[in-house]
């Protein structure tokens, strides 16, 4: 694979992607489990929002390895290795992002195994840092 120019226009287009699906998780009622699990569907719409926000933000990882260093990355969690290998990311936010990557893959293969409770602490607690 040859190194090209890193495309800003999907740069751009999965940042907002990712925006998109942190927005619409945080438009769904997690102010109390109660609420949450009041309506069924909060539970299939914050799986597939996050779901998505995460392969979209694994994609953006193997568009740049790809484009800015001609690297083809299959799985996920390699994608998190060699951004850090290449100096994208730091050691710290590699480890976050490999580990991300294991959660895509759990909710994508393991599916079943995804707890209602899982999707409401995430909601609830691990979305404030995000933009």
């Amino acid at each position: 694979m040859t190194i090209a120019p890193i495309r800003t226009a999907i740069v751009l287009e999965k940042i907002a992607w990712i925006r998109k699906m942190v927005a619409a998780v945080r438009q769904l009622d997690c102010s109390s489990a109660e609420q949450f699990f009041s309506d069924t569907r909060n539970i299939a719409a914050a799986e597939s929002y996050l779901r998505r926000a995460l392969e979209a933000l694994l994609d953006l990882g193997r568009h740049i390895l790809a484009k800015g260093f001609g690297m083809a990355v299959m799985e996920y969690k390699e994608i998190a290795v060699q951004l850090v290998a290449q100096g994208v990311l730091s050691k710290e936010d590699g480890q976050t992002l490999r580990q991300l990557a294991g959660y895509r893959n759990r909710m994508v293969h393991f599916y079943q195994e995804i707890t209602p409770g899982e999707l409401y602490e995430i909601c609830r607690d691990q979305l404030s840092d995000i933009e």
